[in-house]
């Protein structure tokens, strides 16, 4: 590849970039500037595997391969927007990318990466960003999370994803729906299977 051809695909991932700040957040109530600027900052094809770097700005999820996938733009501005991230923040983000923990990265100082809740270590977290829905919140998410914290994540019930704001409260986790938000369902966090007739 050419200096030109690279830099041709540097500026159409830009273009691709802006429009989505443009048409899937802002129109979508996403207005915090530091929050666009921060996705204006991380490329987000950076986070897709090569051949699925031209469909990186698609406004729904880009699958990963092995049942992963990239949320959709918009689930992370609502997630953010829900979070009100500060510098003061020490985030967790359990995700099986990196692209939530850049973004977080460019609002709060501290910002640990974990590929699942078993791999989550350290704390206490002034806040947690899980990458995916959870039917059941378990309590082990309590100890990670500081007095004071927060968690945004989604919650699944019965087939329909909404994004959740968590707080901590006599050593549980106690989760309050927001809105319907596209998010993969995590296997980590699902309920346990209940014996029928």
């Amino acid at each position: 590849m050419t200096v030109v051809e690279d830099r041709t695909a540097g500026d159409e991932m830009l273009v691709a970039r802006r429009a989505m700040i443009d048409s899937q957040l802002r129109v979508s109530g996403v207005n915090s500037p530091a929050i666009l600027n921060a996705f204006n900052a991380v490329p987000r094809e950076d986070f897709v595997p090569a051949e699925r770097r031209a469909v990186a700005y698609i406004d729904r999820a880009v699958p990963l391969g092995g049942g992963r996938s990239l949320s959709p733009a918009l689930t992370y501005g609502q997630m953010l927007e829900a979070a009100q991230a500060t510098h003061d923040d020490n985030v967790l983000v359990i995700s099986p990318n990196g692209y939530l923990a850049a973004l977080a990265g460019q609002l709060a100082a501290q910002v640990t990466l974990a590929d699942s809740l078993a791999a989550a270590q350290c704390g206490p977290y002034s806040l947690i960003l899980i990458d995916g829905a959870a039917e059941v919140l378990p309590d082990s998410l309590a100890a990670l999370l500081s007095e004071e914290g927060r968690i945004v994540t989604g919650i699944a019930d019965r087939g329909v994803t909404r994004l959740a704001l968590a707080r901590k409260a006599l050593g549980k986790v106690i989760a309050t729906p927001l809105g319907e938000a596209d998010f993969a369902v995590l296997a980590e966090f699902a309920a346990p299977k209940k014996w029928s007739f």
